[in-house]
């Protein structure tokens, strides 16, 4: 018996169905399923809730985010090795577990939703975590179809997800990350919780969308931000000659002085830098 229902240990899940993690695909096992519950109790409250989750595996936080009242869970998984056992989990827990065989990347669980808000709770793969999450930050209109996500990273790109001005990670990701949402670092997992272990320590993220972000054109921020952090040692007056625009004009509409550097302007600056370039080129 597990700590939280009455399927087989994952050792013996993995055991049973040849699921040896595979590095291409970024697999990392994470078997302690008390932290697995750690994780789920994260996206709570879980009742009357949908949840995607993304790269479930032998199943572990599935099993967690179920035992603990979800609704329903909508799993896309790439590795059709791990199937046969998110079914075992599905006959465990009739009607609430839906299995998608396919590509996260390119999956879109809209259609699955019938306008539904879900939440995104998931241990992403590294290999494409950070491209995930962008692709989710990106989503138009806004406010998305996820009210929260949950998601584990390598600690590095959890600290370049919640970084603001002044710190060491801020850079791109940071500014479209706290523009759209408010993030908070939750907790850290060691790697020896993993099969295989990761070099590195991961942390669970939470991302929760904001309603009204400041208002400017995504686009344009993600461009302003792009070439501010592209030559992040240099001051605004040279890093934003790319954008083909005054800098100094793009630099006072975020009341900074041009000698500034990205590291040091708040998000509010380079959202008023955004919609000033807007300006400039509507001039054009």
């Amino acid at each position: 018996m597990s700590a939280i229902d009455d399927l087989p240990p994952l050792r013996e899940v993995i055991r049973q169905h040849a699921l040896s993690a595979r590095k291409s695909l970024g697999q990392n096992f994470l078997l302690d399923l008390n932290l697995t519950a750690r994780i789920a109790r994260a996206a709570a409250p879980l009742e009357e809730s949908t949840i995607v989750e993304i790269g479930p595996g032998p199943g572990g936080l599935t099993r967690a985010l179920l035992a603990l009242g979800a609704r329903r869970v909508i799993a896309i998984e790439h590795d059709e090795r791990a199937i046969p056992a998110l079914q075992d989990i599905s006959a465990r827990y009739p009607g609430r577990l839906e299995i998608v065989h396919g590509d996260a990347m390119s999956f879109d669980p809209r259609p699955l939703l019938a306008g539904e808000r879900a939440k995104i709770v998931a241990n992403l793969p590294y290999n494409i975590a950070t491209q995930l999450l962008i692709n989710w930050l990106t989503i138009e209109p806004w406010p998305p179809w996820y009210d929260m996500m949950v998601l584990m990273f390598q600690r590095e790109v959890g600290e370049r997800i919640v970084a603001r001005e002044d710190d060491d990670a801020y850079g791109r990701l940071g500014v479209l990350a706290n523009w759209r949402c408010e993030t908070k670092i939750l907790f850290d997992i060691s790697p020896s919780a993993f099969v295989p272990p990761p070099k590195v320590t991961s942390s669970v993220v939470r991302l929760v969308p904001r309603a009204e972000p400041l208002p400017c054109d995504r686009k344009l921020l993600e461009q302003v931000a792009a070439a501010a952090f592209g030559q992040r040692r240099k001051m605004l007056r040279q890093s934003l000659k790319s954008l083909q625009a005054d800098p100094a004009r793009l630099a006072q509409a975020a009341g900074v002085d041009a000698t500034r550097r990205a590291e040091t302007i708040p998000i509010s600056g380079f959202v008023a830098m955004a919609r000033e370039l807007a300006d400039i080129r509507s001039e054009a």
